[in-house]
């Protein structure tokens, strides 16, 4: 399939066709959906003129006029989420990138992967923990990585 032909075929419900490999089950399906609708109704986090202007970066690195550096946390605790940590994250990424730019002599595309790694899929949906099978943590956004907090919460 080439890129053209999944790119047509792509909607923000298209994610519905695929097989559900790793699901999470929620206990209360209608505070899941009343969730679901206030996040729905939230306003995006970028905007369109932003994905724009990353994609023409994005070329520009496909093409070799550009060097990309991606930056972040493989797993984000929502406790981490304050002004302090993110700033001394951005700190960091941007003098990597200005070494970078030194060094490379041209432009460097700087993308922080942050504030979008709160839910990890994992290969099974319960672990051992002190002996007792409990269910996975699968990030702060699902539920809780207190043992005794496990279950998922839509909230």
């Amino acid at each position: 399939m080439s890129n053209n032909t999944e790119q047509a075929a792509w909607t923000p419900d298209s994610w519905k066709t695929k097989p559900i490999k790793q699901d999470v089950v929620y206990d209360n399906p209608e505070e899941l959906s009343t969730v679901l609708t206030r996040i729905t109704n939230m306003p995006p986090l970028v905007s369109a003129s932003e994905i724009e202007r990353l994609r023409a970066q994005l070329k520009d690195v496909a093409e070799g006029r550009a060097f990309l550096l991606q930056g972040g946390d493989c797993a984000e605790s929502f406790d981490y989420c304050n002004p302090t940590a993110i700033e001394d994250k951005l700190k960091v990424l941007l003098q990597m990138s200005l070494v970078l730019l030194w060094g490379l002599r041209q432009p460097i595309v700087r993308i922080a992967r942050m504030a979008g790694q709160y839910a990890k899929p994992r290969s099974s949906p319960f672990e051992t923990v002190d002996g007792k099978q409990i269910m996975s943590y699968r990030g702060d956004n699902v539920n809780s990585i207190d043992p005794a907090a496990r279950r998922p919460d839509p909230q």
